[in-house]
Formats: C-alpha cells, sequence, structure tokens
C-alpha cells in the first residue's frame, strides 16, 4: 500500500459554484441530518436511531467537508464493521460524484473495514518495521488452536475446538493476555466451555505456536490490528506518515467496536480530534464479541467540546411500528438506558402489529406460514417478507411449515435444519442403527436420544457456543421425533428415517430469492417490508443462559435490545407470536416473553393462534422477573415491589414540582392529578408517547387528554 503525502495547500476560496455544491448536498436532509453534516470540522458524535438515514448522513458529512475544502478527498479514513456496510458506504460516495460532482472527489475516499484498513497498513509498513522477516495471514485459527489444545493434553471435540477459537478472539478483541484472561473472565461473568485455566493454557499455546521455526509470523486478524496499532505506537516516523497521510476518520456503528479496534483508532488519531462517530446504545447486541458500546457513551467526556446531534427521525418503519420499538426500549434498565433515542415515525400510518398465541410451535409456524401466503397473494413480494427467531435451531418448524405451503424460502446467517453438519451426522448415525432398532411408537424417542447422545445431546445444556448450538439443533431433532410418533403411533426406525429424508429433501434452496429465515443477530442492518417475531417466549427470548445470570442482568437487557432491533427491521407488517408448548401436545408452561409485558394485551392460555386477549382475572407479570403481580402498587409499576428498581430521581422531582403546580391551578388535592405510584412508574418506564403512556394502569383518555402533553414533555427534556 503507497502511503504519499496528501496536503492541501491550504483553504481554497468558496466559490459560487462551490457554494451552489454545498446547498445541494444538504437541501434534501432534515434538521438534524443537516446539523450533523454542515457541524464543524473536530469532534462530531451522531446517536442516530435505527432507519434515520445515518448512511446517508455520514457520507453527506464527507462529502460536505470535502466540497468545502477542509479536506481532500484521500485524506479520509472511513472505517465500519462489515464488507457490506463498506461497499455501500463507497456505493454512495461514488454517486454523489456522479451526480454532478457534488461529491468533490469523494469517490476517492477509503471506506472499508476496520480489519482491511489495518491489513493495507501492515503490508506497507511491515519492511519498515520489523525487517526481512515475513508474515501470513492465518485464515482460520482452527487447526493451530486444536494443536494447542492437543499439546495442553485437551481432549477437545470440534465444538470445542470451535469455542476455544471463539474465547481466544473475545480475549485478543478486549487486549486481554493469556495470563489475565481467568480474571477477566471471572469479572465478566463470562459464560465459557472449559474451565478458565485450561482455556488460558490453550491461548497461551496458541500464540506460541504462531511463530514458525522458518522465521515466518504467522498472524490472525486480531493481530492485524495488535500490530498496526503497535507500528504508530512505537515509531515515531511511522505515525508521521500516517497521519500526514489520513487527518479525518469516521467509524460507523461506533456502539460495536471493542477495546482493540479502540487501540486501534487512538493509534490513527494520536493527539487529534478530527473524529466523527455514528452509533446507537439501543443496538448494541454484539458484546459476546468483546464489542463495548462505552466508547459511544463516554465519547463527550473523552472531547467536552465534541457536537452532538441526536437523528430520531425514523424513514424505515410506519408510526405503529416505531411506537412498539419506543415501548419496548423504554423499559431498558442500565447505564444504556439513559441513552435511549426516541423515534419518530416519518411514514404514513400502516396496520397494527399484531401478537398471537399459539398451543404449540408447530400451530405458531402453519399460521405464520399461512399469513406469509396471504401476504404474497396480496402483492408483497416474498423477497421482502423475512421470518426471525432467537436461534438457529428455531428454523426447523418454519422450513418444513413453509416447505408444505409451497413458499420459497432461504436461510440467511447459516444453514437450513437439515444441512448443518450436526443434523447430517444424526441422520448417518441413524441410517446406520436403523436395522438394529426393534424400538416402535413411544418406544421410539427414548431410544434415539441415546443414540443422540454421542453426537452432543447430553442430558444439560453445555456451555460454549458452538456447543450450545449443536445441541439446540440436536434437541430440535428429538423433539420431531416426538412429534412424528404422537402422529404415527406405530412408527418404527426405518419409517422415520425415510420420513426425515423426505424432509430433508423435499428443502430445497430457492430457484428465486423467497422468504428470508434468519435469527436477529444476522438480521442487523436489514429491512424488510413484513417481519415475522417468531418464538418469543421467556426462556428464548430472553435466552435460558441469560436468565441465568439474574433478571435484571447485563445479559438480559442485551436480550431486550435484541427484540427490539428485530421490531426496527419491519417497514409496514410486524407480526409478534409466541407458543405455550414446544411440540403438539405438550406441556403448555411457557410464557410469553417478559419483554411483551405491559406491551403485548396479556395472554389466555385457552385462545389458540389468534390474537391474545386479557384472560378474566389474570394477572399481569411483572416486567423484570416475569411473575404475576398481585398489589395494586406493583400493578401501578409493572414491576414487584421486591424487584429493582431503575428510577429517575430526576424526573420524579420534576414530576411532583410539575403536579404541585398543576394542582394548585386547578385547585385540587396534587393526589387527584396523578399519584406517587403513577409518578413513580412514569420516571421508571419513561414513556415516549401517548401508547406507552396509557400503558401504565391509572391513565386513561381524559388524564392523556389534560395531562399527556406536559408529561410527556418533562420525559423528553430529560434528555
Amino acid at each position: 500500500m503507497s502511503l504519499p503525502p496528501a496536503k492541501m495547500d491550504g483553504m481554497p476560496s468558496r466559490s459560487p459554484a462551490a457554494a451552489s455544491s454545498l446547498d445541494s448536498l444538504i437541501g434534501d436532509l432534515d434538521d438534524e441530518q443537516r446539523e450533523a453534516v454542515q457541524a464543524p470540522r473536530g469532534p462530531v458524535c451522531v446517536l442516530a436511531g435505527a432507519g434515520t438515514g445515518k448512511t446517508r448522513t455520514i457520507t453527506r458529512r464527507i462529502a460536505y467537508l470535502v466540497a468545502a475544502g477542509h479536506v481532500a478527498p484521500g485524506q479520509v479514513l472511513a472505517v465500519t464493521f462489515t464488507s457490506r456496510a463498506a461497499g455501500e458506504m463507497r456505493a454512495r460516495l461514488r454517486s454523489l460524484d456522479e451526480q454532478g460532482g457534488n461529491g468533490a472527489g469523494t469517490g476517492a475516499v477509503q471506506a472499508m473495514t476496520f480489519h482491511a484498513a489495518a491489513r493495507r497498513q501492515l503490508q506497507y509498513f511491515w519492511p519498515r518495521v520489523v525487517g526481512d522477516t515475513g508474515w501470513e495471514l492465518l485464515d482460520s485459527k482452527f487447526g493451530v488452536v486444536a494443536q494447542a489444545a492437543n499439546r495442553a493434553r485437551i481432549q477437545a471435540s470440534t465444538d470445542d475446538v470451535r469455542d476455544l477459537a471463539g474465547e481466544i478472539e473475545w480475549a485478543k478483541a478486549s487486549l486481554i493476555s493469556p495470563e489475565g484472561y481467568a480474571a477477566a473472565v471471572a469479572e465478566a461473568g463470562r459464560d465459557i466451555p472449559l474451565d478458565a485455566a485450561k482455556i488460558a493454557t490453550v491461548y497461551a499455546g496458541y500464540e506460541a505456536l504462531k511463530a514458525r521455526r522458518d522465521g515466518t509470523t504467522l498472524l490472525d486478524f486480531d493481530d492485524l490490528l495488535l500490530h498496526t496499532a503497535g507500528a504508530i505506537e512505537n515509531d515515531a516516523a511511522v505515525a508521521n506518515e500516517f497521519r500526514d497521510r489520513y487527518r479525518c476518520f469516521v467509524v460507523d456503528e461506533y456502539q460495536d467496536v471493542t477495546p482493540l479496534q479502540q487501540r486501534v483508532l487512538d493509534a490513527w488519531l494520536g493527539d487529534r480530534d478530527d473524529l466523527t462517530v455514528v452509533g446507537d446504545a439501543n443496538q448494541t447486541i454484539y458484546s459476546f464479541t468483546g464489542a463495548t458500546p462505552n466508547h459511544l457513551l463516554n465519547f463527550s467526556r473523552r472531547f467536552p467540546d465534541a457536537s452532538l446531534v441526536r437523528l430520531e427521525r425514523d424513514y424505515r418503519s410506519t408510526p405503529q411500528v416505531v411506537s412498539l420499538a419506543n415501548r419496548v426500549i423504554s423499559m431498558a434498565r442500565g447505564r444504556m438506558a439513559g441513552s435511549k433515542l426516541h423515534l419518530v415515525g416519518q411514514r404514513d400510518a400502516g396496520p397494527a402489529p399484531t401478537f398471537s398465541e399459539h398451543p404449540d410451535e408447530v400451530a405458531e409456524a402453519t399460521a405464520v406460514a399461512k399469513a406469509i401466503a396471504n401476504l404474497i397473494q396480496a402483492g408483497t413480494s416474498p423477497a421482502e417478507i423475512a421470518i426471525l427467531y432467537r436461534i438457529n435451531a428455531q428454523s426447523e418448524v418454519y422450513e418444513e411449515a413453509l416447505t408444505a405451503a409451497g413458499v420459497a424460502f432461504q436461510v440467511r446467517g447459516g444453514e437450513g435444519f437439515f444441512s448443518r453438519q450436526e443434523i447430517r451426522q444424526a441422520l448417518v448415525a441413524l441410517q446406520r442403527a436403523a436395522d438394529r432398532i426393534d424400538a416402535v411408537g413411544p418406544e421410539l424417542p427414548p431410544v434415539i436420544r441415546e443414540l443422540l447422545e454421542p453426537l452432543g445431546l447430553t442430558a444439560e445444556e453445555p456451555q460454549g457456543v458452538r456447543a450450545r448450538e449443536r445441541w439446540e439443533a440436536l434437541v430440535a431433532l428429538a423433539e420431531l421425533v416426538e412429534e412424528e410418533v404422537a402422529v404415527r403411533p406405530g412408527l418404527d426406525a426405518r419409517a422415520l428415517l425415510a420420513e426425515l429424508r423426505q424432509r430433508a429433501d423435499a428443502r430445497h434452496p430457492p430457484v428465486v430469492q423467497g422468504v428470508t429465515l434468519a435469527s436477529l443477530h444476522a438480521a442487523k442492518g436489514l429491512e424488510w417490508d413484513a417481519v415475522f417475531l417468531v418464538g418469543l417466549a421467556d426462556g428464548t427470548l430472553p435466552i435460558s443462559h441469560a436468565l441465568s445470570r439474574g433478571a435484571d442482568s447485563e445479559q438480559v437487557e442485551e436480550e431486550r435490545r435484541l427484540l427490539y432491533v428485530g421490531i426496527t427491521r419491519a417497514r409496514v407488517h410486524l407480526a409478534l407470536s409466541w407458543a405455550l408448548a414446544r411440540t403438539p401436545g405438550g406441556r403448555q408452561g411457557r410464557k410469553p416473553s417478559r419483554f411483551l409485558n405491559g406491551v403485548a394485551p396479556q395472554a389466555s392460555s385457552s385462545d389458540g393462534p389468534h390474537k391474545p386477549r386479557r384472560q378474566r382475572g389474570a394477572a399481569p407479570r411483572c416486567r423484570i422477573c416475569n411473575e404475576p403481580l398481585n398489589s395494586s402498587a406493583a400493578i401501578m409499576l409493572r414491576r414487584c415491589e421486591t424487584c429493582p428498581s431503575d428510577l429517575d430521581e430526576g424526573l420524579l422531582a420534576r414530576l411532583k414540582e410539575w403536579r404541585l403546580e398543576t394542582s394548585k391551578e386547578m385547585k385540587v388535592p396534587a393526589y387527584v392529578v396523578f399519584t406517587d405510584n403513577t409518578l413513580i412508574a412514569i420516571a421508571e418506564t419513561l414513556p415516549g408517547d401517548e401508547a406507552a403512556l396509557v400503558a401504565i394502569p391509572g391513565i386513561g383518555a381524559r388524564k392523556l387528554e389534560q395531562f399527556g402533553a406536559d408529561v410527556l414533555a418533562l420525559v423528553k427534556a430529560r434528555q
């Protein structure tokens, strides 16, 4: 990579043509977008909610800085987290050039991922910093990690090795050494696949194995960042050349930076502050990789003079979808809750989101497939429809239902259920054992579970991401067997194998693009006209291992943000559903997700696959622990009185001042305006719109009309 100086010979004067070009860059922006684009050169933080046009805004800012003569195109380095996002940014910048030259050469701006930028820089600087010793990029660390585990005398399965590799990636992204790994894991409360000391031993062995005897150094993707930061930090000549080349930096999705990526960014910047960051703490869903929103949340502390702009006008979703998103995130707790954005829908009104409860997952999937078929018949393109779920193993029942309905689909961010390695292995094992299995009907499922045990179907849910994914898929297969036996009581092993093979063969990839099946994590950054959020039951969303950390833990809060991300993927149609049991005829012991408490109508277990209605006499549930609420105060607060509060004390004080003034004007006692418990509920849940306000018990249409505008203004003013 060549890094020639790209100095500018002073600030050019503003010609009428240049002024016209600048005007054209901001003419079609809203007030907040324009403020971000025109912010002075220096530190700028753009808090951009879902659908608020962040990519449009930051590319226009780059073009504006270039067109105004503040920076040359080649002096700008814009980084993001995926090749797709980087490609979109480059395309937008090129498009500005093509539209009459408004971008003034912005097609020359470097827009890439952190790793791509570090790789190019390292290739250029390596000979100067290291010398003749070569380096080679390790595309996959699997083999080296397996070798390190073997040397440490650890019997590691394929999934164990993948989980060990994941732990090494997390540690390096978090700037944690092998020596500090055990303490860091304990502090973070991290879910790990093996004993921390053993993982640390494998980590140390992995690092040692990368130094090859022939003198060539093996570098993994994290090493690209580490060595790039080190070269700039430790070599003044390298730092000067790089900083002379790049003067202006833009970071997209800043809530997802890791400590390692922040270290690289700090090295790039040096003592300068020409930095624009864009992010949304409400969309922090990758903490398991080491990502942290702390850098975004602390930006104004680090740069006290930074320009801060909030983008809250949502151009993606209808007001009905936006309102639901606001209500879900308004109940967030912890530090990130203080930074939440209140989205304001800009589109025309659309249909209200629907909520449906089903007796089991098969019934839920069948209803979803039918609704999708109706949407397609009414004119919605299959490519504009998505089914989103928490874990990949949930896809099987939806693949089956869509196949039965004749609807083409594609699985994004993963393989179809019967294409997964563990399921293929299970079918091979069943084929080999079919002739020896003489169990029939109800005797068959226990035999199949025993057959699947060596493949990873343990009695208890395992630790580690990959091991858990394998376990979840095998559990789904075992439950599919139980479902088949329930329908065909005389089923034997050979007939079962034939049925499973037939199901697998029926699910070929579509010839044309179809309905998208994806996990909530894989859906980040995407959008569809219609979204079906499925499996919204406690234990699935929030996931069980997050609940094991405590009902008010940060892990549970990240699950809430996952639901928020899922909701904000929908443009027009949004359907949320859950099932009371896994399999037909199973015990209906599931509860709707606690994140729906106070948002969805109270569910009735007898309502079937239609919209849930409030069951007579059924108590509402706590929004934190999901237990029934039995006292009037608890119902008002929408939480158990013993569950932890997340009260905004400042807001409560201002609400009480407002109540006192209002009661004096009305010449009534203060409690006639609102009771103390109502004010506490407002100060805890922070309602962002009228729908969220009237969801608080005791606030009806009359009080909404009398006091709603004042209360919502006080809540908004707290930001």
